[in-house]
């Protein structure tokens, strides 16, 4: 999202008993090593490149869908082009850094006993490499992510993944709250009731955030939204 998008009105205060984090744009900054594995993949595949604005627009929607409904593949060359791209994307997913203030607003509410959940459209097999990675696994109740033969893939499949494993594990989910980058996150976690945090150091863009309960422009801004 630019610098100059607008705050949103914030939902009056309340408590939330658990909190569902998306991965990419929002906890690492992932961009660049996708983008440069779509374009791996788009040149395997004999396609032209799109541009850089169309590159990062495939970043956070589920992949097999994107390249069905954008790129226009047929079925047998998507799964054919989402094998060429996880195959490239596996050597490089682990050089993506942690976005600034993330480390230690998962400190802080971890410490507060909010239980945190990850749900991203990424596969959950390199969802956890990721965060274990970056040690940041262990701040995590549950990691629910897309399975590998996208039978579960999009985000409210994932929201909906997370939320019974908290229950599972005995977590009130009813004051449960999304926060992501982009509309799927909004739109993904409102079928299920759960309201959409944005944040601004995403990938979204500023129409994005109409659904949303509120935009936080730093992990401080976050904090206090999370833990007021």
């Amino acid at each position: 999202m630019t610098s100059d998008l607008p705050v949103a009105t914030i939902a009056p205060p309340r408590t939330w008993t658990a909190v569902l984090f998306d991965l990419d744009g929002t906890i690492v900054d992932s961009a660049s090593e996708i983008m440069a594995s779509l374009a791996h993949m788009f040149t395997e595949m004999g396609v032209p490149v799109p541009d850089d604005e169309t590159l990062r627009s495939y970043v956070g929607p589920p992949l097999l869908d994107s390249l069905r409904m954008t790129a226009g593949f047929t079925d047998v060359d998507a799964w054919e082009a989402l094998n060429v791209y996880r195959d490239h994307y596996d050597e490089h997913l682990l050089r993506s850094p942690v976005f600034p203030g993330v480390e230690g607003l998962l400190q802080r509410l971890h410490a507060a006993g909010l239980p945190i959940a990850l749900a991203t459209s990424k596969p959950e097999s390199m969802a956890r490499e990721v965060l274990a990675h970056h040690d940041l696994d262990h701040y995590f109740t549950t990691i629910a992510g897309a399975s590998d033969d996208e039978a579960r893939s999009t985000k409210a499949d994932v929201v909906a993944e997370a939320l019974r494993r908290l229950e599972a594990q005995g977590v009130d989910t009813s004051g449960a709250v999304m926060v992501g980058d982009r509309g799927y996150d909004v739109f993904g976690a409102a079928e299920h009731g759960v309201p959409t945090i944005l944040v601004e150091w995403g990938y979204g863009s500023p129409e994005e955030a109409g659904d949303a309960i509120g935009v936080a422009h730093s992990t401080d801004q976050l904090r206090t939204l999370l833990l007021r």
